[in-house]
């Protein structure tokens, strides 16, 4: 180890959610040993993996990119982008790239820099399983080879080694694909030889910029490791990190708090001990990590079909009272229109879920006070079908026949769907489901993950 300890930078949650400009410059005035930031994630669902496009806008991510090419420039310390495009595939790091090449013209910036690609190919990954160096996590699907060639992408979560691979070559900008939230900021004290329980749990504590601390927005912290422990400010002057906010976020994406997975082994934390230094900022000590055998997070995503839906609402007191025997026999005049129109059967080949907003959407059967009638509420029709035309056409006739459903209380032909747009159908195109929850035993850490470096 060439120093007593190392200083971080966690500029925010996810590129693209932005940051104060007052807080950066405050992170760049304490001298940090390198600025790591997460630009991805699964919180969102499978659409971005499986259609492999960016959640987060171009002008958002190309915003805060410049702010960090600009402030590791200024600082000259390596910049860690890590999940790029969302899901980390393959087009997402490219994406970056571009973004990072069109920055560094634009403001006459040179650096080295490193990418890392973790993509995987279906029938790889087909191949592993057959041999059995895909392993279930606890509550996976069922999956065999015919499901995983299925997929339209796979990526491999990577730990801090192909970075730390990268570092060692004096890469300055290093944009990696799927990885780890940790591994970024664990990277570079780990090459430097700090303590591996310090690190980690420093490093999933500000995984997610001030996410940690008592900030209400975007932003970022400061953290430092050192032989016994670290501890970690906010970059706002008017937030706090307390014992309490940083204990906390060991919860976050974590169904134990205290025994936290990572690709080389467990980030254990129930001797964990947190100490307020000041109003602003806690310490931590007593973290321990315990080293296993090496495996892969595998996440992967297929298309399940095409979707289209319409938004209406009910205010008929009437209808309200007796909603979900209404739907129901309507769902029967579908079940048997579909049939007659395209031969198709209405839970096998197309599928109709109707949700109710503002009586158990959200919670469905947990819901404990559906007892009470609401004023109104929001029907969301969602068909899902082989192909987006066939789902189209359902959804025309269902919008019309429900608008039109009768009940008895009504003579008559009614109108009991008030459908705020025109028309009322909306195509959401392909849908995708994860499929994947398993792990893969690579050969060993880098052998999963292809590399390249260039000069800009």
């Amino acid at each position: 180890m060439t120093a007593s300890r190392i200083s971080l930078i966690s500029p925010t949650g996810a590129l693209g959610m932005g940051f104060l400009d007052q807080s950066l410059e405050r992170g760049i005035s304490l001298k940090p040993d390198v600025i790591a930031c997460d630009a991805g994630s699964t919180d969102s669902g499978p659409f971005y993996l499986g259609s492999g496009t960016p959640k987060m806008s171009r002008r958002a991510v190309l915003r805060d990119l410049r702010r960090l090419l600009l402030a590791r420039d200024q600082l000259k310390v390596p910049l860690i982008i890590g999940s790029c495009g969302t899901s980390g595939v393959d087009s997402g790091v490219d994406w970056m790239r571009e973004m990072t090449l069109e920055i560094a013209r634009e403001e006459g910036l040179s650096f080295k820099l490193g990418r890392i690609y973790s993509e995987q190919k279906p029938e790889s990954m087909a191949q592993a399983f057959q041999s059995g160096n895909i392993e279930a996590l606890p509550g996976a699907p069922e999956i065999d080879e015919q499901l995983i060639q299925n997929c339209s992408h796979i990526v491999a979560m990577m730990g801090h080694e192909p970075i730390v691979s990268l570092l060692k070559k004096q890469c300055d900008v290093i944009l990696c694909g799927r990885a780890s939230d940790t591994a970024l900021f664990s990277a570079l004290p780990l090459m430097r030889g700090f303590l591996p329980g310090p690190v980690w749990h420093c490093a999933k504590t500000i995984e997610c910029g001030a996410i940690c601390s008592t900030s209400t927005r975007a932003d970022g912290v400061f953290a430092e490791i050192d032989d016994n422990g670290f501890s970690v400010e906010p970059l706002a002057l008017d937030a706090s990190c307390t014992p309490l906010s940083l204990a906390s976020h060991t919860l976050y994406e974590n169904a134990d708090p205290y025994l936290i997975r990572e690709p080389s082994g467990m980030l254990d934390t129930q001797n964990a001990r947190y100490q307020k230094l000041s109003e602003r900022k806690t310490r931590v000590e007593g973290s321990v990590f315990r080293p296993d055998r090496y495996t892969l997070k595998l996440e992967g995503a297929t298309c399940t079909g095409f979707q289209t839906v319409a938004i209406g609402g009910v205010r008929d007191p009437y209808i309200i009272a007796r909603v979900d025997s209404w739907l129901a026999e309507m769902k029967v005049f579908f079940a048997e229109r579909l049939k007659e129109l395209t031969g198709k059967t209405l839970g096998k080949e197309v599928r109709l879920d109707i949700s109710q907003y503002g009586k158990n959407a959200v919670m469905g059967e947990l819901e404990k006070s559906s007892a009470q009638i609401p004023n109104e509420i929001g029907l969301l029709f969602c068909v899902t079908a082989p192909e987006q035309a066939l789902a189209n056409d359902v959804a025309r006739f269902i919008t019309h026949t429900a608008s039109h459903w009768p009940i008895p209380e009504w003579d008559g032909f009614i109108s009991g769907i008030a459908f705020p747009f025109s028309p009322p159908e909306i195509d959401r195109g392909p849908v995708y489901r994860f499929v994947l929850n398993h792990v893969l035993i690579p050969e060993s850490p880098l052998s999963a993950f292809r590399f390249e470096m260039e000069n800009i």
